[in-house]
């Protein structure tokens, strides 16, 4: 991408999905106590299940999109109906012509079937990522 003209790379939308929780996180929490005190009450965190929102956003060398708040489970039919009511206006809200390249990574939601045929005749050049691949998504520092 580096070696890439300018008109190239400002060209690209980059596109993912994140998850932000409202209560605490989803890692471990270590918590400091002395022996027999596993069930003092300043020793313990209060959890929910259900704290966390899921984000869909796309950016550019032009700026940032909107952003998409999903609610229940994403599965390749939802990120499939995001794209085709979100990515095209996005691109054109941004100012990137029509045949913008599309990145996203390699989530099992991005290289469904279904999403990458609509990408195929949608998108006029995908940029491709090798598995099992770090994250390079800039937007990810966004985040």
């Amino acid at each position: 991408m580096i070696n890439m003209s300018v008109t190239y790379r400002n060209n690209v939308l980059f596109a993912d999905v994140r998850k932000f929780n409202i209560f605490g996180s989803d890692g471990c929490i270590i918590v400091g106590r002395r022996k027999n005190e596993e069930l003092n009450p300043k020793n313990l965190i209060r959890t929910v299940k259900h704290g966390g929102v899921l984000v869909w956003g796309c950016m550019s060398a032009s700026g940032l999109s909107s952003l998409v708040f999903i609610d229940g489970i994403m599965n390749h039919e939802h990120y499939l109906s995001i794209l085709k009511d979100n990515l095209k206006l996005s691109a054109q809200n941004l100012g990137i012509r029509d045949d913008f390249i599309f990145y996203q990574d390699n989530d099992p939601k991005h290289t469904a079937l279904n999403v990458r045929l609509w990408c195929l005749y949608n998108c006029p050049q995908v940029m491709k990522t090798p598995p099992q691949s770090p994250d390079l998504n800039p937007i990810e520092h966004i985040w």
